[in-house]
């Protein structure tokens, strides 16, 4: 947030300037219902409503089981909702076929998580180059970006080492990095300093923020933590399945 102002807006959106411009990520009508084992539904988001604004950065909390979690996996793709629809870049999610799915995830869409989710047998500067060879990019090109990557957040000497000889703060930095790779339109974090001691979390959290300002992405940010949350242009709560300005005007 800005000196502790709540940017001015909708429950989920931002000010009618921002809606001229096309957004980065939005969502209307999202719905996500599961089927439990005794066929009951348990509905964990119910017409969600979001607009994320090119380059803005939003926090999302709640209590645990609020379904934060759900709805991060839904914008991103991982995950399809029960109803509503995703846009990313202008693209529809909907009717995306799993491979058209992941194509658009790995072009568009970068995630963060609380447990990095490295590949532990490839070195630092594997993880990175990952994304970029999936999507077609030429080995040397995505080396070359993948290094300058890294460079960007502070490992550049540390490139060569696996997952495991990598600090906890390190190994969230390469993920930071990797979700970077292809230049995405919105970068998804979900509790990503939640496994990180305070100095850490302190030091990715200022990463996050210059790395947005160096690259012009939006971030959707899923977080327990307040200092983070109150660093953002606007702090969402998700509640009763529904998302709403924790500091409304």
């Amino acid at each position: 947030m800005n000196d502790g102002a709540m940017v001015p807006g909708t429950a989920a959106g931002p000010p009618a300037a921002e809606k001229a411009r096309p957004a980065a990520l939005s969502a209307f009508g999202l719905r996500k219902v599961y089927i439990g084992g005794d066929g009951g539904e348990l509905t964990v988001l119910d017409g969600v409503e979001i607009r994320v604004a090119p380059g803005e950065a939003v926090a999302i909390v709640g209590a645990s089981g609020a379904g934060k979690s759900t709805l991060l996996h839904l914008l991103g793709g991982l995950d399809r909702p029960t109803a509503g629809e995703i846009r990313v870049a202008d693209g529809s999610l909907v009717d995306l076929s799993e491979q058209e799915l992941a194509d658009f995830r790995n072009r568009y869409v970068g995630f963060v998580f609380q447990f990095h989710h490295l590949l532990r047998e490839f070195t630092a500067l594997e993880n990175v180059m990952m994304p970029m060879l999936i999507a077609g990019t030429s080995e040397a090109e995505a080396r070359s970006r993948a290094l300058a990557l890294l460079d960007e957040v502070g490992l550049a000497n540390r490139t060569e080492h696996r997952p495991l000889a990598l600090s906890g703060g390190e190994q969230q930095r390469v993920a930071v990095a990797r979700a970077l790779a292809n230049r995405p339109t919105v970068v998804l974090a979900d509790e990503p300093s939640g496994n990180l001691d305070t100095h850490t979390s302190e030091r990715l959290h200022d990463l996050f923020f210059r790395l947005r300002e160096e690259h012009g992405v939006s971030l959707v940010l899923v977080t327990h933590n307040r200092e983070l949350a109150e660093r953002t242009d606007r702090v969402l709560l998700l509640k009763e399945g529904r998302l709403q300005n924790l500091y409304p005007d």
